[in-house]
């Protein structure tokens, strides 16, 4: 029987709003059960965030729910490798963040290859460090701070939340864009490297935003700049490392990765729709509440991030001849 055209029409308009899938899900008839995200980090920060936003939003837009799997240690490597030897169908997947790239350098004994046998899916933000120092300091600026620093070497203590983190090697690429000398002291995490930076046990400190910014705010820690090439939004005025250091950079990123042989169309998939996710209003302002920014592209566009940081940081953990602890 022939439907009258404006029957149709109605019918085909009232099944597109019944049907929040899109119509390349439904061609590819993924996915059909729940979705893992392994995250290489206990719950909590800005890493299981970002993986519990864009697992909510995937959730709602595909019809099935994706989980997030707090696998943590080994700096994530754990989480990683687990992810690297699961079936690449598109079911497993793996919160990448910016410590793969400084991993692939610092671990030699790796029974993987970051940039080999993990796809990259997309981007989803960036969020800057800071450059903290305790109110002590006798430095209002970047440029005061490598003064002091260089009219007092060996006697500025540099924290970090262990050998290898991000705090770490921003401050080893500081210190080697700027010629100083600082003495490292490595921590068992952010946490307890802030405590003595505010007890004036340590002096300066690259931290996240996530971490930091309240005590900023309260006045407790100094922030000199942030480690992105432009502002963050949360610190309009506090000015980036790089108006004084030219060329420096060291954000933190997240992402979405598969195992290597995953198919094609499900990371176009997955790319288009975490895609839409950072395009939303209200997604954007969450990431905003941690001090990170969305960070929207093609997968080719996150794999080439990956694989400049690779290379950047190889350069600083060989300077630096940093070891794992």
């Amino acid at each position: 029987m022939k439907l009258p055209r404006r029957k149709f029409l109605h019918l085909a308009a009232g099944a597109a709003a019944l049907s929040p899938l899109s119509d390349t899900a439904l061609a590819l008839d993924y996915p059909t059960r729940p979705v893992r995200i392994i995250v290489g980090f206990p719950p909590g920060g800005g890493v299981d965030t970002a993986a519990r936003l864009v697992g909510q939003w995937l959730s709602e837009r595909l019809g099935h729910s994706f989980v997030v799997e707090n696998r943590p240690g080994a700096a994530s490597n754990v989480a990683t490798g687990a992810v690297v030897h699961a079936a690449p169908d598109g079911y497993t997947l793996l919160l990448a963040f910016s410590v793969n790239a400084i991993n692939a350098t610092v671990y030699d004994n790796l029974n993987f290859n970051f940039i080999r046998d993990i796809a990259p899916v997309a981007a989803i933000s960036r969020e800057p460090e800071i450059m903290v120092v305790n109110p002590s300091v006798p430095a209002g600026t970047v440029a005061e701070f490598i003064a002091y620093a260089k009219a007092n070497p060996h006697k500025l203590n540099m924290a970090s939340g262990g050998n290898g983190t991000p705090s770490h090697v921003n401050g080893e690429l500081f210190k080697m864009m700027t010629s100083i000398d600082m003495v490292h002291v490595p921590y068992r995490g952010i946490s307890p490297a802030l405590t003595d930076l505010l007890g004036g046990q340590v002096q300066v400190m690259f931290a996240s935003t996530s971490s930091s910014i309240g005590y900023v705010k309260a006045a407790k820690l100094r922030a000199l700049a942030v480690t992105t090439t432009t502002r963050s939004e949360q610190l309009p005025d506090v000015p980036t490392v790089a108006d004084f250091v030219p060329g420096f950079e060291g954000s933190l990123w997240y992402g979405i990765g598969a195992p290597a042989a995953t198919p094609s169309e499900i990371i176009v998939l997955l790319n288009r729709e975490v895609n839409a996710g950072l395009a939303d209003r209200k997604m954007r302002a969450r990431f905003a509440d941690f001090g990170a920014t969305v960070l929207p592209g093609s997968s080719a566009d996150f794999g080439r991030l990956i694989t400049e940081d690779t290379e950047k940081w190889a350069k600083v953990i060989k300077f630096a001849d940093i070891k794992p602890e």
